[in-house]
């Protein structure tokens, strides 16, 4: 019947990653070869548009009696539409998607599309250098994007392939090494903004065919611009013709609501502890990383997958095996996908979206860790924010907010992330969130910035950010683009793309985002004047990264420094061509012998009102 046996068993296992070559819909001469596991099946036929969606014709046989359902129709062919009629064992027919499908129609129709790809790569050169772009040891900026929000040509959700070149131009004006998409997997309902997805092979139809969104990773990749992608393994939505109840039963799903459902978004919780299961979600990841070419994945929600209690009362959640809150299962699962992807892919990235204290999520496993090579750091994220938030005069009795980072910063391998959800639901956008007049405003998104890429850790800004947006993200409308028809917002995002080629050409402030060796808290305690000071690393340089949170310029201000020397000062965020007042520094500032902040040298500078400036010790 044409089931490859190396991949039938490691699919029954549990260690697929290639499930996708067997499952599915493959053209073939002369017609194509179906096969969906739906093992509590009493019938399985394919239906389509060949034969005039019939649920009696084309019966697929229970190959081996294994719960895999397969056979050959003749006549079918690529750029149909079908779905499978199932017969369950109450004796009810259900009609459903194609689980591995690698198309489906565009939302609101639900079947899924026969398809190859025709697709011819020009990205040799980006796929066999990749690895320098993806190194922890890199720099590493990333444009969070919602595609369908991000612009629409004459108000119309984009195309993968109409926007490519306008993408590739807003990314390098802004500094950015990698963007990372919403999910594009093919999802039924597009306010979810992709994150309840059940096209885990195909990609969204919104935005056009599979072919056109590897065109828009080959132009991105040809810039040489990474591309990551939001996966989502911890839920799907419970769509008739979905993965819910796929065969009559609870299949991909826990049969228990305690274990199979999500209160916060009324999905369905994958079953980790099903071999079918977890050969399903590797050969997903495996499959966009090995037809897509994307260089990372950035794993959503995976605090809810650890937690058996996650946002469950007491009595709502069944403990494991050994009266805990972990999901072991889950756990293993993620091991199990890191060890396969890195195994397969050595030169990509794969990102953790996990929200608690949860230890280990980028330490390697064999130290006991998740595996991951990154994770959000939240903390960051709301701490820096809601001490941002404050009236300037209130912001020094909230010091520690800032300061705090300092004693888990290398407990991971930290993305210093400032995400599209901060900007949704009634939270406001990143620039109104700040206190003061306008200029304030601007002023304090510059600094926040400056602090971001200044600190260890590798950084993500969501779309609208980089230029000052005043409206909360909308999905349903694109960025106010308008705005950079003034002068004050082309100097925010001006500002932006100077830090960030900053950042990525200054082994200072890349080299060492991982490592404690990378940074010396120097002056943290300032409260008084909202001022901190840390200086990052490499084995060539020292940069000085001084912050000033208050409106109020500082004259003569006594910094420690941990070499003597001459320090020259290479941005401040107050510049005026970034719309600032204009007080940076143009002289350089020379050492003293004079012990101040636990060293033994120290300068003597200005600082600018609500900024952060970058100090560099030049050899003379």
């Amino acid at each position: 019947m044409g089931l490859q046996p190396d991949i039938k068993w490691s699919f029954f296992e549990g260690t697929a990653n290639n499930a996708h070559e067997m499952l599915g819909a493959h053209p073939k001469e002369g017609g194509v070869f179906f096969a969906v596991w739906a093992p509590n099946a009493n019938q399985v036929h394919v239906v389509g548009d060949w034969n005039g969606w019939n649920a009696e014709a084309n019966l697929l046989e229970n190959v081996d009696y294994s719960g895999v359902w397969a056979g050959f129709v003749e006549h079918a062919q690529i750029g149909q539409t079908y779905k499978f009629a199932i017969r369950t064992k109450a004796g009810h027919i259900i009609y459903k998607a194609d689980p591995y499908a690698q198309r489906q129609e565009a939302p609101p129709k639900t079947a899924s599309v026969i398809t190859n790809s025709i697709y011819e790569w020009g990205d040799d050169k980006w796929m066999a250098t990749r690895k320098t772009f993806n190194d922890r040891n890199s720099p590493i900026s990333i444009y969070e994007l919602h595609l369908g929000s991000w612009r629409r040509p004459n108000g119309e959700v984009p195309n993968y392939r109409s926007i490519a070149q306008d993408l590739v131009r807003h990314i390098k004006a802004c500094g950015f090494t990698h963007v990372e998409f919403l999910p594009l997997t093919g999802h039924p309902f597009y306010g979810s903004w992709g994150y309840q997805c059940l096209g885990y092979f195909a990609s969204s139809e919104y935005y056009g065919a599979p072919d056109d969104l590897r065109y828009l990773i080959d132009v991105l990749h040809q810039n040489d611009i990474g591309v990551i992608l939001d996966w989502v393994p911890a839920h799907f939505p419970t769509d008739d013709h979905g993965l819910a109840r796929f065969d009559g039963s609870s299949l991909y799903e826990h049969d228990d609501p305690r274990k199979g459902f999500h209160p916060d978004w009324n999905t369905a919780i994958f079953n980790y502890g099903r071999n079918e299961v977890r050969s399903f979600l590797l050969s997903s990841a495996y499959y966009w990383f090995k037809s897509f070419h994307i260089d990372g994945i950035r794993v959503d929600a995976v605090a809810s997958m650890l937690y058996l209690d996650y946002s469950r009362n007491d009595g709502e959640w069944i403990p494991n095996e050994f009266g805990g809150n972990e999901n072991l299962e889950a756990v293993q699962f993620l091991k199990d996908l890191n060890t396969m992807l890195y195994r397969e892919f050595p030169d990509i990235l794969t990102v953790a979206e996990e929200s608690t204290a949860w230890g280990g999520v980028s330490r390697p496993i064999y130290d006991g860790g998740l595996g991951f090579g990154f994770k959000w750091d939240m903390g960051w994220m709301h701490d820096t924010l809601q001490y941002l938030e404050r009236e300037p005069i209130h912001r020094q009795f909230h010091h520690g907010e800032l300061t705090f980072r300092g004693i888990y910063a290398f407990s991971e391998n930290y993305v210093l992330a400032l995400s599209h959800d901060e900007v949704v639901h009634g939270k406001q956008s990143l620039i109104s969130k700040m206190p003061g007049d306008e200029w304030q405003q601007r002023a304090t998104i510059r600094a926040l910035f400056g602090l971001q890429i200044g600190q260890p850790g590798k950084k993500l800004l969501f779309m609208g950010m980089e230029f000052g947006q005043w409206t909360e993200w909308d999905h349903e409308a694109e960025l106010d683009w308008a705005l950079l028809e003034h002068p004050n917002h082309i100097g925010i995002q001006r500002c932006l793309h100077d830090l960030n080629m900053l950042y990525r050409t200054e082994s200072a402030l890349n080299e060492r985002d991982c490592v404690p060796e990378g940074v010396s808290w120097t002056m943290m305690d300032d409260h008084n004047n909202s001022a901190l000071a840390f200086v990052r690393h490499s084995d060539e340089d020292d940069i000085l990264v001084v912050a000033n949170l208050t409106p109020i310029p500082r004259e003569n201000y006594q910094i420690g420094v941990p070499k003597a020397g001459k320090w020259v000062e290479i941005l401040n965020t107050d510049a005026e061509q970034y719309g600032g007042a204009g007080r940076t520094c143009t002289q350089p500032a020379y050492s003293a012998a004079e012990s101040c902040h636990g060293q033994a040298q120290s300068i003597q500078v200005g600082l600018a009102p609500l900024s952060v400036a970058f100090w560099k010790r030049i050899e003379e």
